[in-house]
């Protein structure tokens, strides 16, 4: 199978590198507008399967004639160009997956697009990062075990193994798309009700092995899809997990209005956005550089199994690799998209259309892809 990347960012090329040590791929085309940037990382990976491209994907003529060559597409774009290439794999009738991005509805717009997918019998599915993503395809596994479905309570983080101050963090992926989700209000659904909560509140604390004690706090776009293939669940939650007294910090700078995108203050004459101020100091101190970082994944699924409570309980804990010198949120996400991007290439999903990853992704085969990959996820059932 023939399968393409766009973006050649961390998760571009991590996924392009999984591509290249997988049996049924014959091809790889990994593309970005910066084509000397996209020769780097092919030239990194080393392999007679992939080859760059310059591609802008914004221009929907240039993307066309880059997909109609593959067979499926992972974008691993910002979530900003979700929509186009999404419309642009079904004109040309690919498949597509891609990393998510649920802040401004971006992936309602993709969902949206079912009945055209459906018509040119292609598969989109989209969301596919850890979380939105992994926790999805986690929450639809355990939710297929049970008789009745009552709730989810998601639980992530990717965070520093040392931690340091000021904000005890490191970023793994987006800055950008961090502070949207501190700053957008989180929905969750609660006493069978959707409701919306500010994000950064309710923290609780919790326990993972070698971690602990960390606190866990709302966020938005977490619940993502979840929110429409079960609307009838009695509880649905996401938090986001970091090192205590995190999220009071954030809070703060969130309260004064220096997160948000959508206001201009005068600074001797000329317009500024607080965001990018921050955005600019902030870097420097989060940059996680060389140091080793960790993914914790806490997926809590539970119910009715033959009239009595049950649950199910999917947990990962990740380390960057060493060896490879990728982090450990890069191993998780890229390897995730990778794996049912496959999925898709070899006919394990055959459903058409724009289909959420816990509809629609296998999740004993997925679980059992990803420990090939060194990214294991454990299961606990409780029953009664």
């Amino acid at each position: 199978m023939k399968l393409a990347v766009l973006g050649s960012g961390l998760m571009g090329k991590e996924a392009a590198r999984d591509l290249v040590q997988s049996a049924g791929v014959d091809k790889v085309g990994l593309a970005d507008i910066d084509i000397q940037r996209a020769e780097y990382v092919c030239k990194a990976i080393n392999s007679s399967k992939i080859q760059a491209y310059k591609v802008d994907a914004g221009n929907a003529e240039e993307l066309a004639a880059f997909l109609s060559q593959f067979d499926v597409v992972i974008n691993a774009l910002f979530y900003s160009f979700n929509e186009i290439v999404a419309q642009t794999a079904i004109k040309v009738g690919i498949c597509s997956v891609d990393l998510g991005g649920h802040i401004g509805h971006i992936t309602d717009k993709v969902l949206e697009l079912y009945e055209d997918a459906k018509a040119a019998n292609v598969t989109i599915i989209p969301d596919l990062g850890v979380a939105p993503g992994m926790i999805n395809i986690l929450s639809g596994y355990g939710a297929s075990k049970l008789d009745q479905l009552k709730s989810i309570r998601l639980f992530v983080g990717g965070i520093p193994v040392i931690p340091e101050p000021p904000l005890e963090y490191n970023h793994v992926f987006s800055m950008e798309g961090l502070l949207d989700h501190y700053t957008d209000p989180s929905t969750i659904i609660r006493n069978g009700r959707e409701q919306v909560v500010s994000s950064l509140t309710e923290i609780e604390q919790l326990h993972f092995e070698r971690f602990g004690p960390l606190e866990a706090f709302h966020t938005s776009g977490g619940t993502s899809t979840l929110l429409k293939s079960y609307p009838s669940i009695e509880t649905l939650e996401y938090k986001t997990i970091r090192y205590p007294g995190h999220a009071e910090k954030m809070k703060l700078l969130v309260d004064l209005g220096l997160t948000r995108n959508d206001v201009e203050v005068e600074v001797n004459g000329f317009p500024v956005k607080p965001r990018e101020v921050l955005l600019k100091t902030l870097d420097p101190i989060v940059d996680l550089k060389d140091k080793d970082d960790a993914v914790l994944l806490r997926v809590c699924v539970g119910g009715l199994k033959d009239g009595k409570p049950a649950s199910y309980q999917y947990e990962m804990v990740t380390y960057k690799d060493r060896k490879n010198q990728v982090t450990a949120m890069a191993r998780a996400t890229a390897n995730t998209i990778s794996v049912v991007a496959q999925m898709i290439g070899r006919k394990d999903i055959t459903n058409t259309g724009v289909c959420p990853p816990e509809q629609i992704v296998p999740g004993e085969l997925y679980i059992a892809e990803m420990a090939k990959r060194g990214v294991e996820i454990t299961e606990v059932k409780t029953i009664g």
